[in-house]
């Protein structure tokens, strides 16, 4: 069962977050492998796809945001974008679009970084929106100062949590073809002494940077973790090693239908919108190629057809729901 559990260190700005996702991952994988016009996606796509499913749900479950965060990752090599989508609930599904022949020691820059051109883009989009108003997204190269390609998808949203929030962040994560899993520790936003403030950015988080001892002194024991302990350990177990002498605050675990779990937002409705936005000229020249319009989900892999009847019905009745399933959860 996937699981998240959260935790703050007693009297100490410091709070953390570790999840492991089993059967939420599990059903990503399988649903990409029994597409057989795609066929699984290749080892390190699969990882980089499982760290970024991690990394989606310790973000979510680190700011409260009601709505989607989404996390993705475009570039110019033959993964063109990669996504993880994280809802409020913690219902996730993601996705990547393979282009060309990844080999078995790909890294992170020879998927999606060839020539310096890939970015990470994490965009909030609120579950109810004021008219006029638009999702938030900050975007962070996949390169350092120097331009310098990163390697691995933790030290991106390291950078990317320190900018964006003012807030030193370590992160570990790791996924294989059972389990992705993530470990999340960052200093909680401070503002004056010893006040503990909600703010995202301010000035008091920024003078922050680098300068709490029990922060540093934290953050050195969880990145001594391995990657390979992330994955074969549970939680109990991870949390005594790494904190043993630190006073640990936690949560009642998430798990279950209030923890991690896959679920799709596609849906026949939505489907016919798209068909609709193409416009008639477009879905009758589809029509004439052959007998139905045929869309499948690239997240869930759910195909939903349209035969020249329910095309009529989309352009005839466009407040009309078109005939078939409702939508897929």
């Amino acid at each position: 069962m996937s699981e998240l559990h959260k935790f703050i260190f007693d009297g100490l700005p410091v709070r953390g977050a570790i999840v492991r996702l089993t059967h939420a991952w599990t059903e990503i994988l399988r649903r990409r492998a029994s597409n057989p016009a795609t066929g699984p996606y290749p080892a390190p796509v699969a990882a980089m796809l499982g760290e970024m499913a991690a990394a989606g749900v310790l973000m979510q479950a680190n700011i409260k945001f009601h709505g989607a965060l989404v996390l993705q990752i475009f570039g110019d090599g033959p993964v063109k974008v990669a996504v993880a989508e994280v809802q409020s609930d913690m219902a996730l599904r993601a996705t990547a679009s393979v282009m060309g022949e990844v080999p078995e020691d790909a890294t992170l820059s020879g998927m999606v970084n060839v020539h310096n051109q890939g970015r990470c883009a994490i965009t909030l989009d609120p579950k109810t929106r004021f008219p006029g108003q638009q999702p938030y997204q900050g975007v962070v190269p996949l390169y350092g100062d120097q331009g310098e390609k990163i390697e691995d998808l933790a030290s991106v949203l390291q950078h990317y949590m320190l900018q964006s929030e003012q807030l030193d962040t370590t992160l570990v994560l790791a996924a294989n073809d059972k389990v992705a899993a993530g470990l999340l520790v960052q200093r909680m936003p401070v503002k004056g002494e010893n006040n503990l403030e909600g703010s995202m950015v301010s000035q008091a988080n920024e003078d922050e940077i680098g300068r709490n001892e029990d922060y540093n002194r934290i953050a050195h024991l969880a990145a001594s973790l391995q990657r390979d302990e992330l994955l074969t350990l549970d939680v109990d177990t991870i949390l005594r090693r790494l904190f043993w002498d630190e006073k640990l605050l936690r949560f009642a675990p998430e798990d279950g239908a209030g923890g991690p779990h896959f679920a799709c937002t596609c849906s026949r409705e939505r489907v016919a919108a798209m068909i609709r936005s193409l416009g008639r000229e477009e879905a009758d020249s589809i029509l004439a190629e052959r007998q139905d319009i045929e869309v499948g989900c690239e997240f869930c892999g759910q195909q939903y057809h349209f035969d020249a009847v329910d095309a009529a019905q989309i352009f005839q009745d466009p407040m009309g729901l078109p005939p078939g399933p409702a939508s897929v959860q």
